[in-house]
């Protein structure tokens, strides 16, 4: 059983930057893909990207070229990095994590872009 846990989120200004943090209580070697994911009030939630073992990322196209995510496997840790931020990008952030025959969800962070 995989826990995942997220930190970092937080108020910050359009423009701003923040970077999120997803601590595993196991190996994230053993997981074949680690994301992050995110809902917005009354809207689903939504992939904001995707990386795989072999370090393929899938980024949604809203967030290309200003969302970074990189993992730390000394640490069981994934990170998102998030630059240049929008009023949209106000949301509930979620790690996520699958080992190919179950998925792994974090508790989800509060992410609010407000000038």
């Amino acid at each position: 059983q995989v826990q995942l846990v997220e930190s970092g989120g937080g108020l910050v200004q359009p423009g701003g930057s923040l970077r999120l943090s997803c601590a595993a209580s196991g190996s994230i070697r053993s997981m074949y893909a680690m994301g992050w994911y995110r809902q917005a009030p009354g809207k689903q939630r939504e992939l904001v990207v995707v990386i795989t073992s072999g370090g393929s990322t899938n980024y949604a196209d809203s967030v290309k070229g200003r969302f970074t995510i990189s993992t730390d496997g000394a640490k069981n840790t994934v990170y998102l990095q998030m630059n240049s931020l929008k009023l949209d990008d106000t949301a509930v952030y979620y790690c996520y994590a699958t080992n190919g025959a179950k998925d792994y969800w974090g508790q989800g962070t509060q992410v609010t872009v407000s000038s």
